[in-house]
């Protein structure tokens, strides 16, 4: 589970497509409302509300009420334990690559 928000993990969030484009859409303005942003997807407003309650839950959106329009924005903050996952990650695979190299090229000699 995420340290930010224990109801939804991020990366459970973050593994469906259509929630990765919300996020994108998200981080490309500074505010969005509900019908903006369901107006950049093939499914109805229940469909994206229910995907940016997930991404609510996991502490990656935020909402708020202008009106009787609600608007999101992204909260990137969680995303630090995904960047943080990936970054192990790609250590593990720079140091393997190296050593890889290192062999080959002791092969050659």
């Amino acid at each position: 589970m995420s340290e930010n928000n224990p109801l939804r993990d991020v990366f459970d969030a973050i593994a469906d497509p259509t929630r990765r484009r919300l996020i994108q859409l998200l981080a490309e303005a500074e505010e969005l409302p509900l019908h903006e942003l369901t107006s950049q997807f093939s499914m109805g407003r229940t469909a994206v509300s229910k995907h940016l309650t997930i991404l609510k839950e996991a502490g990656l959106v935020l909402d708020r009420k202008v009106g009787r329009e609600t608007r999101f924005r992204l909260n990137a903050a969680p995303l630090k334990e995904v960047q943080d996952w990936v970054a192990f990650y790609s250590r593990f695979w720079s140091i393997n690559m190296l050593r890889l190299q290192r062999l080959l090229e002791e092969e050659e000699e």
